[in-house]
Order: structure tokens, then C-alpha cells, then sequence
């Protein structure tokens, strides 16, 4: 995400500063992913509200208005997601790893479930990120594939296939949700064990590298209000991105992006400040602001 303040004009109404988060789905959208306005005392004084200070003085207090909501669960999807569904973060994922045992008869059957059952009993004895590792055996009576394919599409972190020639060869075939859907690599039960942890940090690394990848790629540095038009034109660009350049924090450009079906996502908390003209108005200004076809 793009950490800044909101300008002026999109300024929760009657706060002083609002900060954002802003983030870029695969469309190469905007997604406004969580707000926190600091409201100074114009709420307070509006409601009345006051609190006695250190010296017996009645004072109007300072607030402030925070949070995210539910759009995070629509972000997280629409950035992370594929072609075969949802991928999800092993930081968030509702279960870390599924067990699908794989048998022909009731003989297997019988060895290959007692065989998960007990690899489960050591896994569900560590920890991820303070949390316990959360794993599910799915034993239902259906085709190997189709159970594949349903645990493909919610996005668990990590499908472990086990038979008969697992368990003879001590090992497990562990396939990655961020990995292409037929990729598999077979690794010995118990360094599956030692290593699990390390293998979803590894997964939950490669999701955070290839969205921030995805959307430093998109920001384009444009210096001219005439390249500006151009790249946000309905019939051209559709999926370009972000564009970072200089302008005023001033309602006056909207009348310019507006017709563009653009907003001004947020200044930036970190840039650099050179400085520069403001290509709606000719001003000098000496931050740049992000503008942005959003949801």
C-alpha cells in the first residue's frame, strides 16, 4: 500500500488531517484500504463535549476517528487472487495446511488415515506467529481431484497429499498455493515438520514481494497535464496504473480529473521534496500527489 494524507478536498468532512492507505488491486484500481482522521475539536465543540484538565479547567477534548472495515476481505481477494481462485495469505488463511489422503481400498484407507491422523497430532503442536498452526483433514468420500480443486480455489496455503507410497518412502507431496496449480515437490515427513513454518513465511514473503512488484511497476511519473488526459483516456490504458506528479492541494484541479473519472488518491508520506510546478495550475509545489481510477 501507499501510505499518505488525503487532500484537501478529499478530506473526511470536518477533520483536519486524514491519513490513508491506499492500495492497488490487479485492474490497477485504487482501493481505499483504511482511514484515520484527526478531528482537532470541531466535533468536540459542535457536541459539546468536554473533559476537566490537570488545572480544574474545562476544556473541549481532541478526537480522532480510526479504522478499517470489511472492504479488506474484497482487497485481499482481488490482490492475491487467480485464475483458480483465491490465494490466501498464510498470516490470514482461515486454515494453513489440508491433509488429502489419497488410498484404493479400505486397507489403505485405514493405514493412510491413521498415518494423517498422527502427522496432524505433531503439527497442530506448533505455532505460527503466536497463533496454532491450523490444520485440516479433509476424508470426505469424493474424487481426489475434486477435493483438490475446491482447496485450489479457497486459497489454503498448502495442499498435503499422502498414500501409500508416501508413507513406505517417508514422504509427503506438499504443493504451494502461490506456485503454478501442477507444481509439487516431495519432502521427508519429518523435515516437513521442522521446516513448516519457515516454508509458510516463505509463501506469505513471495505474496507481499509480487504485489509490491505489481504495483511499482503501475505508478508512472507524468510531468504535463496533456500526457496526464492521454494516460487516463476511457479508450486507452485501461489497466495503466497510478500517476505520481506534481500538483496543488487545492479543490481548483478537480474541474481537470473529474472528466477523467480520477481522483486524487493521497500525497504520499515519503517522497522526495525537490519540488516542482503543479501541472494542472503551473504552481510551485513541493510535493507530489497520487491520482488514480479507483473503486
Amino acid at each position: 500500500v501507499i501510505k499518505g494524507e488525503k487532500t484537501c478536498f478529499e478530506r473526511f468532512p470536518g477533520a483536519i488531517n486524514t491519513y490513508t492507505v491506499e492500495a492497488m488491486m490487479q485492474d490497477c484500481k485504487a482501493l481505499q484500504a483504511g482511514t484515520s482522521h484527526f478531528l482537532g475539536q470541531n466535533f468536540s465543540q459542535a457536541a459539546n463535549i468536554q473533559f476537566l484538565d490537570k488545572d480544574g479547567v474545562e476544556k473541549h477534548v481532541w478526537t480522532t476517528s480510526w479504522g478499517v472495515s470489511t472492504r479488506l476481505i474484497g482487497g485481499l481477494i482481488m490482490t492475491h487472487a487467480d485464475d483458480n481462485g483465491f490465494v490466501a495469505p498464510p498470516r490470514v488463511a482461515p486454515q494453513h495446511i489440508v491433509i488429502l489422503p489419497i488410498y484404493r481400498n479400505d486397507d489403505d484407507r485405514n493405514t493412510v488415515l491413521d498415518y494423517c491422523k498422527e502427522l496432524i497430532t505433531k503439527l497442530s503442536k506448533l505455532e505460527y506467529h503466536r497463533n496454532d498452526l491450523r490444520v485440516i483433514l479433509d476424508d470426505r468420500d469424493l474424487r481426489g481431484g475434486d477435493k483438490t480443486w475446491q482447496w485450489i480455489k479457497k486459497g489454503v496455503p498448502l495442499r498435503v497429499e499422502i498414500g501409500m507410497r508416501d508413507i513406505q518412502q517417508g514422504t509427503l507431496c506438499v504443493s504451494r498455493r502461490d506456485n503454478e496449480v501442477k507444481a509439487k515437490e516431495f519432502i521427508a515427513a519429518d523435515d516437513f515438520v521442522k521446516s513448516v513454518t519457515n516454508l509458510l513465511d516463505a509463501i506469505q514473503s513471495n505474496l507481499l514481494l509480487k504485489a509490491r512488484q505489481f504495483m511499482q511497476q503501475r505508478i508512472f511519473e507524468i510531468d504535463n497535464l496533456e500526457k496526464f488526459k492521454q494516460f487516463f483516456a476511457d479508450d486507452v490504458n485501461q489497466n495503466s496504473g497510478f500517476v505520481s506528479c506534481y500538483a496543488v492541494d487545492d479543490a481548483c484541479i478537480e474541474e481537470y480529473i473529474k472528466p477523467l473519472k480520477v481522483t486524487a488518491r493521497c500525497i504520499p508520506l515519503v517522497q522526495s521534496h525537490e519540488g516542482g510546478r503543479c501541472i494542472f495550475t503551473g504552481r510551485e509545489v513541493k510535493r507530489k500527489i497520487i491520482f488514480a481510477k479507483a473503486y
